[in-house]
């Protein structure tokens, strides 16, 4: 059981991630690598990523150098996810580039107490094997990372416009009330689902919290082992099997004008009542349009006591970005005709 506490000063310091963090990404993603568990939730990611490591000949580098000093296990170093990470993967490699080498050092030898670390891993003190080592971190991130940060972004996206939701309604305590089955608040305590094997309390002491959302986590929330660092909360989104993806066509012809627009209108988030008012139809019929854009897979569904919060799916975003774009591009090709109608003396 791990146990956050929270004084006022640290309710008010609680903040959420704007994204995700990217080298949480590649950690957690080589995590998931290493078990069969709940496979189901990312399983194209798995047989693609797989089979684009194999083609780049990077199986091998991932299997003898990362996953050893990634195990899924009660503890991997810290200094593989810092937080300049927040700001993006360069600033995060260079985060790991920047560690000093007594810290390396002494977090190497607790990952080799606790499950055992390769025998160069010492090495990665020194700064020339820390450089040939983010290089690797980067070509991994690029071929199982980057190809799916549209998905990432969307479904971050969506779990943001709900947290929002939950905090103006109960504010930042309700937020952290409504986390998720893996976590409770208890009276300025939130207990959460840690490693059975490891009993923590944290006390933030007026730090705050950064709560950052994970694509690949499925269970339980990760923090830092060091006290010391500034508190994240790294936690799970909560995931679905997803139906096949619509095919792609004109959004009017392939929705209907009033479920693109309802589409359209939970972009950020939006409540029943606030896609009706969007739309201009009745909240019953905004009711009917989401529950048939979610049954296609293009909107999923929150509850929160008596709100109904839409947002949307992965697939949802893609048509959305898709049917902005070809009207981005429709709109350039109108401007074209008009300059070239003018010049013509039209």
């Amino acid at each position: 059981m791990l146990r956050v506490h929270f004084s006022d000063a640290d309710l008010g310091r609680t903040r959420l991630g704007t994204a995700s963090d990217p080298l949480w990404d590649i950690a957690i993603s080589l995590h998931r690598l290493q078990t069969r568990q709940r496979r189901w939730a990312h399983a194209e990611w798995y047989r693609t990523t797989r089979a684009r490591l194999r083609e780049a000949g990077l199986e091998r580098a991932v299997r003898s150098v990362l996953l050893p000093l990634y195990p899924r296990a009660a503890y991997f170093p810290d200094f593989l996810t810092p937080v300049q990470a927040a700001d993006g993967l360069r600033a995060g490699l260079e985060g790991i580039l920047a560690a000093p080498a007594p810290r390396v050092r002494e977090e190497i030898r607790r990952l080799d107490a606790v499950v055992g670390a390769p025998s160069w891993a010492p090495g990665l003190a020194e700064r020339a094997a820390r450089e040939e080592f983010v290089g690797l971190l980067r070509a991994y991130h690029d071929i199982a990372v980057a190809p799916y940060e549209d998905r990432i972004h969307a479904r971050i996206e969506g779990e943001r416009a709900l947290r929002a939701r939950q905090m103006m309604d109960g504010g930042v305590e309700g937020m952290l009330a409504g986390l998720g089955p893996w976590a409770r608040w208890q009276r300025s305590v939130l207990c959460a689902d840690y490693n059975p094997s490891v009993g923590r309390d944290v006390h933030l002491e007026g730090r705050g919290m950064l709560l950052v959302p994970s694509y690949f986590l499925l269970e339980r929330p990760i923090t830092f082992a060091d006290p010391g660092l500034p508190p994240v909360l790294v936690y799970p989104l909560v995931h679905e099997a997803s139906p096949p993806p619509v095919a792609d066509a004109p959004l009017g012809v392939l929705l209907g004008r009033a479920r693109a627009a309802v589409l359209a209108s939970v972009a950020h988030g939006a409540t029943t009542g606030e896609v009706a008012r969007a739309v201009g139809v009745s909240a019953s019929s905004a009711s009917r349009h989401a529950t048939a854009l979610r049954d296609a897979g293009l909107v999923t569904t929150s509850r929160t006591g008596t709100t109904v919060l839409h947002t949307l799916t992965p697939v949802g975003a893609a048509v959305l970005r898709a049917a902005a774009a070809r009207g981005s591009e429709r709109a350039r090709a109108y401007q074209r005709e008009d300059s070239t109608a003018h010049s013509d003396g039209l």
